[in-house]
């Protein structure tokens, strides 16, 4: 009898017959300092892929039509960069004096096509003050022949 009135009161009964009183300890639980929550949190950075989205629907919204179709030409031009490389590298290079040219034509051609799209673009207006957008398009054409007709002539 005496030990269930002693677990009642708290008190354990001990083999020499005297209760003591006795405090639950808590369970150690290890913790810790770089854990991971699960929940992500408001300031955290979004993801890549939505983050691709969100610029490039941006620059559909807000870039013109003219831009678009720069920027589209300067990729085809640095696609035809890189394939002429390759084939330079895979294929060799014999007639060399083609590859340089044709090569050098490809980057000319992406130097001046960037030049134009400076010149067009709205935000740069105060610093192409003196240059309408007719003027830029007629400096392009005219560095593009030239260009073009200096690689032609390196060919032989």
């Amino acid at each position: 009898m005496a030990r269930k009135t002693a677990a009642a009161s708290g008190k354990t009964a001990t083999p020499s017959g005297s209760a003591r009183s006795t405090t639950p300890t808590p369970p150690i639980i290890p913790t810790t300092t770089n854990t991971i929550s699960k929940k992500p949190s408001s300031t955290a950075p979004p993801l890549t892929g939505n983050t691709f989205v969100l610029v490039w629907n941006q620059y559909l919204a807000t870039t013109p039509q003219r831009i678009r179709l720069l920027d589209v030409f300067l990729g085809f031009l640095i696609v035809v960069g890189v394939l002429q490389f390759v084939y330079c590298v895979i294929g060799g290079n014999y007639p060399f004096n083609a590859f340089l040219a044709g090569f050098s034509a490809t980057v000319g051609q992406f130097v001046l096509t960037v030049a134009l799209r400076m010149q067009t673009v709205n935000a740069n207006r105060k610093e192409f003050e003196g240059v309408s957008p007719e003027r830029a398009f007629a400096d392009f054409v005219f560095g593009s022949l030239l260009l073009h007709v200096f690689c032609v002539n390196f060919i032989n």
